[in-house]
């Protein structure tokens, strides 16, 4: 039985600026990765309602999980709750539990729960909170989406929370081997071992090292005998 499918929506203009690097992408395709469910697809898009609503829809639709990052805090441009209400076309406003979260963390820390601070608390009908341990301000899962924080220590507390529920399928394996000869020179014997093992997914990363070109050839695939198997052959095709 093939693995569940998921696509990840990074949402902000900081991204696609080059202002911040995206670090939410790389950890949450690992940790799939670990859970036996197969990131498919990473789309960024800008803090633009209609360009959220939009891709929501599409991701949602095409994949089992869409997670999301980015745009649920609390100033004018976190706008990402309200796009995710207006594709799934259902209400959205102040939750009591929301508040009451976010009053007792301010609270604690002698913070006003002011009118910005609020918007944190704007969770669409019928949606699921996501725990925050790092800063309170929740999450929220409704249907197949997961509405998850941009901050990378925030969106690795609240995936660490949501993983455990999610139905995985087979951890998908890799092994390495660096070949020292130009990608043109293995391209053909490459092919024909990928051609061997079409359960493996067969990827070669060139580099250029001391003056020298060469590729690390990765196998990746849920079965370690056939692993090993395509391993061995690659061992003899090119000799460390």
């Amino acid at each position: 039985m093939p693995n569940p499918t998921a696509a990840m929506l990074v949402i902000g203009d900081e991204i696609l600026s080059g202002r911040t690097r995206d670090a939410n992408m790389y950890h949450l395709a690992g940790r799939l990765t670990e859970h036996g469910v197969d990131l498919r697809e990473v789309r960024v898009v800008a803090d633009d309602r209609a360009q959220i609503v939009a891709a929501i829809k599409a991701l949602r639709a095409a994949f089992d999980h869409l997670f999301t990052s980015g745009g649920i805090g609390p100033t004018h441009d976190d706008i990402t709750a309200e796009a995710v209400a207006r594709a799934f076309d259902t209400p959205i406003g102040i939750r009591d539990d929301a508040r009451a979260i976010l009053a007792a963390h301010y609270e604690a820390r002698g913070q006003e729960l002011n009118a910005a601070r609020l918007r944190m608390a704007r969770i669409p009908e019928g949606a699921t909170l996501i725990d925050n341990p790092v800063s309170a301000a929740p999450g929220f899962i409704l249907g197949n989406v997961h509405v998850m924080a941009g901050v990378p220590s925030i969106f690795e507390a609240m995936l660490a929370s949501v993983l455990p529920t999610l139905a995985g399928g087979a951890p998908v394996l890799s092994q390495t081997w660096e070949v020292r000869r130009g990608e043109g020179d293995i391209a053909g014997p490459l092919s024909e071992l990928a051609a061997r093992y079409p359960d493996l997914s067969v990827g070669s990363y060139p580099f250029i090292r001391d003056g020298c070109h060469g590729a690390q050839i990765v196998l990746r695939g849920q079965d370690g005998g056939r692993l090993d198997a395509a391993m061995a052959e690659l061992a003899e095709l090119f000799p460390a």
